[in-house]
This record gives C-alpha cells, sequence and structure tokens, in this order.
C-alpha cells in the first residue's frame, strides 16, 4: 500500500509572522489593563485641563465684564440677574423647572445673516423652521405628514419604514 499524500499545500507553513502593536498589547497583552489605564488617565487629564483652562477664561472675561459694567452703573441702571448672559436669536437656556426656553434676540447684539440655514444661499424667501426657528429657503423647508409643521431639513426626519417615505418633524418622530 502506498503512502498518503501529504494533505497541506508546499506554502503551508505553521509559522507566521505576526506584527504585535500596541493595540494588541493593550487588548491581549500581560499589562493591558495598565496600558488602558494610563491611556484613560492621559484623556481624562487633558479634558479635564481643557475645561480648566476654558472656563478661566471665561471667568475672566466675566471679571472684566463686571468691572465694566460697574463702572456703566454709575451712568445706567443695569437689571440683569447675576449669571445672566445675553442669548442670540433661537438658542436655548435651562429654565428654573430644567426645561429648555428659547431666548428672543437680545438688544445691541448683530443681526445674524439671513442666509439660508441648510444650503446658506442669501437669494429667495426664506421662512423660520418651526422646530429650531432659523431661517430656511423654500427649497429646504419640509412639512412634517404628522403635525404639517414646516421645518427645515436638518430638523426633518425621513421614514422609510412603510411603503411610502413619510417627513416627520423632530417633535413627531420621538
Amino acid at each position: 500500500m502506498p503512502k498518503r499524500s501529504y494533505p497541506f499545500s508546499e506554502s503551508f507553513s505553521s509559522q507566521y509572522k505576526v506584527h504585535v502593536g500596541q493595540k494588541e498589547l493593550n487588548n491581549c497583552g500581560v499589562f493591558g489593563l495598565k496600558y488602558r489605564q494610563e491611556v484613560y488617565e492621559k484623556t481624562k487629564n487633558l479634558l479635564f485641563n481643557g475645561t480648566k483652562a476654558m472656563m478661566g477664561r471665561i471667568w475672566k472675561a466675566d471679571a472684566a465684564e463686571k468691572a465694566s459694567d460697574a463702572r456703566v452703573s454709575d451712568q445706567t441702571a443695569v437689571s440683569a440677574a447675576p449669571g445672566h448672559q445675553t442669548l442670540l436669536k433661537g438658542q436655548t437656556r435651562i429654565g428654573l423647572d430644567g426645561r429648555l426656553q428659547r431666548a428672543n434676540a437680545a438688544a445691541g447684539c448683530a443681526a445674524a445673516p439671513s442666509a439660508c440655514c441648510v444650503c446658506q444661499r442669501v437669494s429667495g424667501s426664506r421662512k423660520p423652521c418651526s422646530q429650531c426657528e432659523r431661517p430656511a429657503c423654500a427649497a429646504c423647508i419640509q412639512e412634517c405628514n404628522i403635525c404639517s409643521d414646516r421645518c427645515c431639513s436638518l430638523c426633518a426626519v425621513t421614514d422609510y419604514s412603510e411603503r411610502y417615505e413619510r417627513v416627520l418633524c423632530c417633535s413627531c418622530s420621538s
């Protein structure tokens, strides 16, 4: 009886060169938990230091504004609550009840350019979106199939789950 043939191809080798990088060491290595903890701590420190630096700038700017407000208050009465910030039109703030409140345009603020909020075209007429109140042109405004509100395509969701597609505003889609 003849010998059995060799079942593997001639190019088969049980020894392959495998690249082991930092990712493989982090996931499967002996010190993987230590490496992941170091990366986590470094990322956390970067985030906290960035926030502290940003808040430091804001606090310095607030202190400078308060000093200038103190000078201005001698000339005019300032009726602003402590910590009150002027908001642009369309911006929201958290009210005392915990809900978002929309702010009117602040007095003395420069008006935003009247370009479409979606396509950024300046030409043509624009209507405010019922969701975000930003101006959108007629090509970018869509009507919700449920509540019939007109909203920009940024605030609209297209639902493809039924036979025909439906446009839904953010409040109706949730």
